[in-house]
């Protein structure tokens, strides 16, 4: 069975792989379908490790908006045909790289040390 620490990684790993491509610019993101693939799909990651995280956890950490990650995930997931990149840049322009310095903290405030790999 995993645990907070697994899935925080799983997190923490998917938002360095959405910055990857997202670094390539706003321009690439709108042009290049691809990258807007690879990072919906990295985005859904992210929702769905943050969906396994356990109740306290969520609980202890408010600061972060768990419901708005999972649910963004399953918007991705559900309502694919209906997606809104404009949408989907500006979590990924304004949002993830908050969301990434707080996973990050919080990994570090418990003495987690995320297993990624960054590629």
């Amino acid at each position: 069975m995993r645990d907070d620490r697994a899935w925080l990684s799983d997190l923490l790993g998917a938002l360095i792989k959405i910055e990857k491509y997202a670094a390539k610019g706003e321009k690439a993101f709108y042009e290049e379908e691809l990258i807007q693939i690879w990072i919906i799909y990295y985005i859904q990651i992210a929702g769905e490790a943050a969906n396994q995280l356990s109740d306290s956890l969520k609980t202890n950490h408010t600061e972060i908006p768990w419901k708005g990650i999972i649910g963004m995930r399953n918007v991705l997931v559900h309502q694919y045909f209906g997606l809104d990149l404009d949408e989907i840049w500006d979590t990924v322009s304004t949002d993830l790289p908050v969301l990434k310095a707080k996973i990050q903290e919080l990994l570090a405030e418990n003495e987690i040390v995320p297993s990624v790999v960054e590629t």
